[in-house]
């Protein structure tokens, strides 16, 4: 099974370019514009063993904001591609992803329903040069476009980087969960008979 997919997406505040592999160990190639968010998507890419290719043009001379929500409206194009019919999969997938101070949580269900649990409570500062509030518009974007069912929670932590970059890896690796192989029932896993 080919879980592949390659998106293009060009508004008139940016331009996103994203090709995912689902089964390709983690290797990646990241450019936005931004390097703390391209540092996220690696950490996401190498803890949930996908390949990644992105790069991202925006109007970076008036903010982050559309940037970052148009690469995760993108990636969640591309996850929703990939992913398939969901057939043969688990479905559902955790994580639980300390890094040093920081503890994060992320639960996914690949119900074919998109809804975003967001708690990582750590204000409303920035983190490297990106407001904070911008990882939960991302994480926003990209479980509506990947029709995923996604919660995020800080359990521990106040450094932003770390709690930020916890959840990020601990997002990557519930994926990969829920994106693995269900020998047992090599069907659509849900009573219906479908996930939408």
């Amino acid at each position: 099974m080919n879980r592949t997919a390659a998106i293009a997406r060009t508004t008139g505040e940016t331009q996103v370019e994203v090709r995912l592999d689902l089964d390709a160990a983690g290797r990646c190639e990241i450019d936005t514009g931004l390097p703390f968010l391209d540092h996220m998507l690696g950490a996401f890419s190498r803890h949930g063993y996908f390949k990644l290719v992105l790069t991202a043009r925006g109007d970076l001379e008036v903010d982050p904001h559309h940037t970052v929500e148009d690469v995760g409206l993108a990636l969640g194009q591309a996850l929703k591609e990939a992913a398939g019919d969901r057939t043969g999969v688990q479905r559902f997938g955790a994580s639980l992803v300390p890094m040093d101070d920081a503890l994060v949580r992320a639960v996914i269900d690949l119900s074919g329903r998109p809804f975003l649990a967001y708690d990582l409570g750590v204000g409303a500062g920035a983190v490297g040069g990106i407001p904070i509030l911008l990882f939960r518009e991302f994480f926003r974007a990209l479980a509506t476009e990947a029709r995923l069912n996604l919660h995020l929670t800080r359990l521990a932590g106040e450094e932003p980087h770390h709690v930020v970059e916890a959840a990020f890896k601990a997002f990557g690796r519930a994926l990969d969960r829920a994106l693995g192989p269900e020998p047992r029932s090599p069907g659509v896993p849900s009573t219906k008979g479908v996930l939408a």
